[in-house]
């Protein structure tokens, strides 16, 4: 008996042994780098914090990074003589409260512990200290600085990229914040200076740019054109939509009126020109319905995290579930009509539970710009030893590819004509093919607010576009009826203009 009980005490023992050694294995290899590159663990910057640290510089030589020596209890301190304008982007190294940014991200080139660094030159063979990297920025400075400025005091963010390759040219979101304060070795200030910022209005932490999610308005009609052109539900003459003030989906009584009252109706390239909500809510609830529209924006990244090579990024929204469809399958209608049919109008405009990230929106232009392909953002363009020889460049990767070809070539032209003749003129740059879409995504408060936004894409005439852009200005009450075209437009033409002149 007592060695019967006892045979089960080793069995249970044997048992919990196993599990142990599952979970710490588990622990140890499955989860290690999700648990390294959480935000609240700080052991990897504590254990690197007294270490030589490579700078980190802009695409046009700008330090925007660096390591200086202290007279505190480390030897080294870090550095950012830029300030704020880079916070978001190159975060800050803290013994208090971690690491962000390309500090984060990064950590192991910048203090040489790969092995590309640790082998590169002489120093790497014969193992001394200093094989530090140095991490380039894809961005450039001096469109860094007109986002900011141009931006101005709004709330808002500005992203640029290079739709050839996804390199990010700007990163900026308003509030920032200056991460010197947090890299000091005074940890009473660093705490005192984080607890400050936390509960600042407007969370100035958070880069809005990539983390936070905003309806997209009308900007979003660009997915839903997409759809329509990449299924054959449309092209840019055919269907023509009647002229209307109003639209009212199947199953409700509350139409989606067009911005400001307005009456229109026509074509598809029509209602991208003008920005018709009547026409691009029919088309969605209609005539493309749940799945197409769904599967359009999934394509083109929509409920997936972008794989930014930043910390903290976000998925955008797009919603999924539209209830079941409402009418018999001998109903002979393109699309059928569903139980959420009115959310899908909706939708179809950017309203309702759609949600994106200025970077996001920044990619959907990118889509349109590069013939349907969508490279992964990346904000690094390069490593480099002390010596400032290039020890790794990260290759440039498809991302998705929402649409072929002949719909990228089409929203092209749709979209140079809101730029020509339509909604977004105050983007047009002299000598430049200029496309774009506005959006002013109204919020549906008391006091009516609205958020602007304007994407676009610019290139030489008849060329490849090289640049695209994604403003976006948060609602303001001091500008309650402030519009895409009026208040984003004229901020990506600054950019444009920059960008050309370099």
């Amino acid at each position: 008996m007592i060695d019967r009980n006892l045979r089960h005490i080793l069995i249970v023992l044997l048992g919990c042994f196993v599990l142990l050694f599952a979970q710490l294995n588990r622990i140890q290899v499955l989860d290690a780098e999700a648990l390294r590159e959480h935000p609240a663990n700080t052991r990897t910057v504590q254990r690197d914090f007294s270490r030589p640290r490579g700078f980190v510089s802009t695409a046009d030589d700008v330090v925007v990074a660096r390591s200086v020596p202290s007279d505190g209890v480390f030897e080294l301190q870090r550095e950012y003589p830029e300030g704020d304008l880079y916070a978001h982007t190159v975060g800050y190294l803290s013994f208090n409260i971690g690491a962000e940014g390309i500090e984060r991200s990064y950590n192991d080139e910048l203090v040489g512990r790969t092995p590309s660094l640790q082998l590169s030159g002489l120093a790497g063979i014969l193992g001394e200290d200093d094989s530090t990297g140095q991490v380039v920025l894809t961005i450039r400075h001096d469109l860094q600085t007109t986002a900011r400025d141009a931006l101005g005091d709004r709330r808002g963010s500005v992203v640029v990229l290079d739709p050839r390759n996804g390199d990010v040219l700007a990163l900026w979101s308003n509030p920032s914040f200056d991460p010197n304060l947090l890299a000091s070795h005074d940890g009473r200030a660093v705490n005192e200076a984080f607890s400050e910022l936390v509960e600042e209005d407007g969370n100035p932490l958070r880069a809005a740019a990539y983390r936070d999610i905003y309806f997209p308005g009308s900007t979003f009609k660009v997915v839903t054109a997409a759809a329509a052109l990449e299924t054959g539900v449309a092209t840019l003459d055919s269907p023509v939509f009647d002229v209307s003030s109003g639209y009212t989906a199947p199953l409700t009584s509350r139409p989606i009126a067009n911005f400001g009252g307005n009456t229109c109706g026509g074509p598809l390239i029509e209602l991208l020109r003008i920005s018709c909500n009547t026409g691009f809510a029919e088309l969605g609830a209609e005539l493309l319905g749940p799945q197409r529209l769904t599967d359009q924006a999934q394509s083109f990244g929509f409920n997936t995290v972008p794989p930014i090579d930043l910390p903290g990024a976000v998925a955008s929204r797009f919603p999924t579930d539209y209830g079941a469809q409402q009418r018999p399958p001998s109903v002979e209608i393109p699309a059928g009509v569903y139980e959420d049919s009115p959310a899908l109008a909706q939708a179809s405009i950017g309203q309702n539970d759609v949600a994106a990230t200025p970077l996001q929106m920044a990619l959907v232009a990118a889509a349109v710009a590069n013939d349907g392909e969508v490279f992964a953002p990346r904000i690094v363009s390069e490593i480099r030893n002390t010596k400032g020889e290039v020890v790794t460049t990260p290759n440039p990767t498809v991302w998705q590819q929402p649409m072929g070809l002949i719909t990228a070539t089409a929203l092209r032209q749709a979209m140079i004509g809101v730029v020509e003749a339509g909604s977004g003129t105050a983007a047009q740059v002299p000598g430049l093919d200029v496309g774009g879409k506005t959006g002013t995504a109204q919020l549906g408060t008391e006091e009516p607010k609205s958020h602007a936004w304007f994407i676009a894409f610019a290139g030489p005439p008849g060329q490849r576009p090289e640049l695209v852009v994604a403003v976006f200005v948060e609602a303001t009450d001091e500008d309650p009826d402030q519009t895409g075209g009026r208040v984003a437009a004229p901020i990506a033409r600054e950019l444009i203009a920059t960008h050309f002149a370099a």
